[in-house]
């Protein structure tokens, strides 16, 4: 079943691309690969109980596993150990990226307090975008009895735009909410 953020995309954002930077083949035209959820465990890599509600905390958020990412090697000045859990992370594809970015667009941020749209300074020059959140209760889906302890997580939304400005519109075109701040030439 396709999505309805990726149905709009291709009815209503896509020929807006066309007509707007004049792309001579429709494979030129920028969408989203792939949206990457991470998330650091700091203190709770000695807790397997903490880290295990994290764990379950992203899974729940995304609706699929998400991978512990483990160190390599030992650094005493961090308390760390090798082979210690240090975050973890998910991919998204698919009907569950365009699912993801629609509840995020519509449900989560909407919720943050006092909210002034996300900053437009976090491309990174080649048309990728990364969130950084503060907190796990911006999302419906996490109840707030069952938090232990509140943490971030970012969000990197990796696109196929060539520059920061084709994909900014692709991504505000999608709905995500910007700041007006910063204005791109």
């Amino acid at each position: 079943m396709i999505q309805r953020l990726e149905l709009y995309y291709r009815n209503y954002v896509s020929p807006s691309l066309q007509n707007e930077f004049s792309y001579a083949n429709y494979h030129a035209i920028p969408t989203i690969k792939k949206i990457t959820i991470n998330r650091g465990v700091g203190e709770a890599s000695g807790n397997g109980k903490l880290l295990e509600q994290s764990l379950l905390e992203i899974e729940t958020i995304v609706g699929q596993s998400a991978v512990i990412t483990r160190s390599k090697k030992a650094i005493a000045g961090f308390k760390l150990r090798p082979n210690a859990a240090v975050g973890m992370y998910t991919t998204l594809r698919g009907n569950k990226m365009y699912a993801f970015l629609d509840r995020l667009i519509n449900l989560a941020l909407p919720r943050i307090r006092d909210f002034q749209g996300l900053n437009r300074s976090s491309f990174d020059q080649n048309g990728n975008y990364t969130i950084g959140v503060s907190e796990q209760l911006m999302f419906p889906e996490i109840e707030f009895e069952n938090v232990q302890d509140i943490r971030g997580l970012d969000i990197s939304i990796t696109t196929t735009a060539k520059t920061d400005y084709e994909a900014f519109v692709l991504l505000s075109g999608l709905g995500l909410p910007f700041s007006l701040k910063k204005v791109y030439n």
